[in-house]
């Protein structure tokens, strides 16, 4: 099974991210959104910081971790290498790994998640897809 993949789109990139439970996937969309910003360089996992967001929805819950993640790059200089993701009802918890972004040089920005073209679900297969537009 892929872990995530990226599709062509104008000013914005999406992707989708894969696994056989809803965490493994919104953990493979922390790799998505490192390996777009480290344009696929390998960020060492050194330091570690922990989000804890309550959503609406499984939708909300993917825009507020991801603008989680935006917010430590932005804010805190911090790359995310990797991520263990816990949720259970509308709340989700995650340790996210990863190191000082200014020892990437030519790191790439996400502006912002969008709702545009997002769902999260379990397929047939009973593994789960999630699907996101971010703005570069």
């Amino acid at each position: 099974m892929k872990k995530y993949e990226f599709f062509e789109h104008a000013s914005e990139i999406k992707f989708r991210a894969y696994g056989r439970t809803i965490e493994r996937a919104f953990e493979n969309t922390a790799l998505a959104i490192s390996d777009i910003l480290s344009r696929g360089d390998k960020v060492e996992p050194a330091g570690v910081k922990k989000i804890e967001i309550e959503g609406e929805n499984n939708e909300s819950l993917l825009y507020d971790f991801i603008d989680e993640l935006i917010y430590l790059l932005d804010a805190e200089h911090f790359i995310v290498a990797k991520a263990i993701v816990k949720i259970q009802g509308k709340k989700l918890e995650a340790k996210v790994f990863g190191d000082d972004a200014l020892k990437y040089p030519g790191m790439d920005s996400i502006k912002a998640a969008t709702y545009s073209e997002m769902h999260v679900k379990q397929n047939k297969d009973g593994n789960w897809e999630v699907q996101i537009v971010v703005d570069v």
